[in-house]
Order: C-alpha cells, then structure tokens, then sequence
C-alpha cells in the first residue's frame, strides 16, 4: 500500500492543493466536550512538510497548538 492509500485510511478528511500536495485533517473527541485536531501536510510525493495538533474548546475556539514536525515545539498556549 501505498504513502497516499495509507493517508487516506488513516485520516478522515483532506483538502488537495494547487501543487498536488495534501493536507490530512483527522479529529479527536474529549472527554470534557473539547477536541484535538491533527493537521499532516505533504507534498504531491506524500512526504511530510508539517505535522501538528490543534486543540480546541467546546466552543470551537482554538486554545493551544503543538507543532510536532519538523522541529518539536511543544505545546503553545493561544490567549
């Protein structure tokens, strides 16, 4: 199987760009009514440019992002 068939299993949504790459979306429901959002983008060949998680409040407002790819940032609080 191929980097892009696996891709499309493993994450629910994406959006193809003007250059062939892909952004894969795939969500994640909490507990307490928030949810994380991990957010992969590739170039047209799959291979990873980006990879961070996106999480959110029950409101759906965004409150803190972790870049995870390709330098680990950790997690950053959005005030």
């Amino acid at each position: 199987m191929g980097k892009r068939e696996q891709n499309e299993r493993k994450y629910e949504q994406w959006i193809t760009k003007d250059d062939g790459g892909r952004i894969y979306v795939y969500e994640v429901k909490g507990k307490s009514g928030w949810f994380a959002k991990y957010i992969k983008e590739v170039d047209s060949s799959e291979t990873t440019i980006s990879f961070r998680q996106e999480i959110l409040n029950d409101l759906g407002e965004l409150v803190e992002i972790h870049e995870k790819y390709p330098i680990d940032k950790g997690h950053k609080k959005i005030v």
